[in-house]
C-alpha cells in the first residue's frame, strides 16, 4: 500500500512538472510580438542597429552641440537646417523649404550618402522630430533605404551601449537627383488652392493650435478646417513609435480615411514632415509635407488663419 501511495504521489509530481513547463513554454510563445511590417519599412530598433553599425550609413540629426556632448559610434552630424533655405526670417516666403535638387544633391553627397548602403537616422524623441524630416528629405531625393532609429537616442543609451564623443569625419561623393519626389511635399500655393479639397492636419500641440505664437509666429490659429493631431500623441511613454494599428487607430479616430489626400504641417515642417511618414507608414498614402508650414502661411496676411 505505501509502495502504491508513493507512485501515486510521483506520478502527481511528475505531472505538476509537465504542467510548469508547458505554461512557460507557452509564456514565452504569447510574449513574442508579432512583426510589425509596415513599421519596419520606416523605422529599425537599437538591436538591430548594433549589429549592423559597420554596413549603415549613420546620421546624427541632433545640434552639433548635443553630438559633441556623446553620440552612437560611427554616427555623422547633419541638421536638418543644412539642407534647407533658412536665409532670412521664419514667415518669409519660402524660409524653412528645401533647397534645389542640384544644391540639396551636393549637401546630401558631402555628408557621403551614395545609395550604396543603408542610411538610418536618430534624434531625440523629447525633440521636433528632425530625424523624420532628415528621412522625409532624403525619400524625396530617391534614397528609398533611408529610415529612423526608432527611440532615438534615448533607446540607445537605455540600453547601456557604448557611446562616442569623436567627431566623426565624412568622404565626398558624387549625389545626383534626377527629380524630387513632389508627392511627398505641398507648396504654400498648392495648400491654398486646393484647402477645400484635402484633410490638413495640424501637428503642433493643442496651445499653438489654438493661437499661441510662443516661436514668433506673424500670427495665431491655425489653417482653415485643420484637425489637430499632436506630434506627443504617435509615440510611447518610452521614445518610441506607436504600432501601425495603433496609429491607423488614431488617424481614423480623428476623422481620417487611408483614400484621404492629407496635408500635414507644424510650425516649420519638422514635426510635419515626421508625422506625414507616419501617416504613410500606416496606410494614409496620399500624405504630403507642407515644408514651409504655418511659419510661411501666418506669414502671408493674404491666407485666413481659424482659430
Amino acid at each position: 500500500m505505501r509502495s502504491y501511495k508513493k507512485l501515486i504521489l510521483a506520478l502527481a509530481a511528475l505531472l505538476l512538472i509537465a504542467s510548469l513547463a508547458g505554461c512557460g513554454q507557452t509564456k514565452t510563445q504569447n510574449s513574442n510580438a508579432p512583426i510589425d511590417n509596415a513599421k519596419s519599412a520606416y523605422f529599425v530598433n537599437v538591436s538591430w542597429l548594433k549589429d549592423n553599425l559597420g554596413s549603415v550609413i549613420l546620421v546624427d540629426a541632433r545640434t552639433a552641440d548635443e553630438y559633441k556632448k556623446g553620440h552612437i559610434p560611427g554616427a555623422i552630424n547633419a541638421a536638418w537646417q543644412e539642407f534647407a533655405n533658412v536665409t532670412g526670417k521664419p514667415g518669409q516666403p519660402d524660409w524653412g523649404t528645401l533647397l534645389p535638387k542640384d544644391k540639396l544633391a551636393e549637401k546630401i553627397g558631402s555628408i557621403g550618402i551614395d545609395e550604396k548602403k543603408a542610411v538610418i537616422v536618430y534624434a531625440d524623441p523629447k525633440g521636433w522630430g528632425e530625424d523624420g524630416r532628415i528621412v522625409w528629405m532624403l525619400r524625396m531625393a530617391g534614397v528609398a533605404d533611408s529610415k529612423m532609429l526608432d527611440g532615438g537616442w534615448k533607446a540607445w543609451n537605455d540600453t547601456n551601449y557604448e557611446t562616442s564623443a569623436d567627431t566623426q569625419t565624412t568622404t565626398r561623393v558624387n549625389f545626383s537627383i534626377n527629380n524630387l519626389d513632389e508627392s511627398l511635399n505641398a507648396s504654400t500655393e498648392w495648400v491654398a488652392e486646393n484647402i477645400n479639397k484635402i484633410k490638413v492636419v495640424d501637428s503642433r500641440s493643442e496651445k499653438e493650435y489654438g493661437g499661441a505664437t510662443d516661436y514668433g509666429e506673424a500670427r495665431g490659429g491655425h489653417l482653415p478646417g485643420a484637425i489637430n493631431i499632436p506630434f506627443g500623441s504617435a509615440f510611447n511613454s518610452d521614445g518610441t513609435v506607436k504600432s501601425t494599428d495603433e496609429l491607423k487607430a488614431l488617424f481614423e479616430k480623428a476623422g481620417l480615411k487611408p483614400g484621404d489626400e492629407i496635408v500635414t504641417y507644424c510650425t516649420k515642417g519638422i514635426r510635419s514632415a515626421h508625422m506625414s511618414l507616419l501617416l504613410r507608414m500606416a496606410g494614409f498614402e496620399k500624405t504630403r509635407n507642407y515644408d514651409a508650414s504655418f511659419y510661411s502661411w501666418a506669414g502671408n496676411s493674404s491666407l485666413k488663419v481659424d482659430k
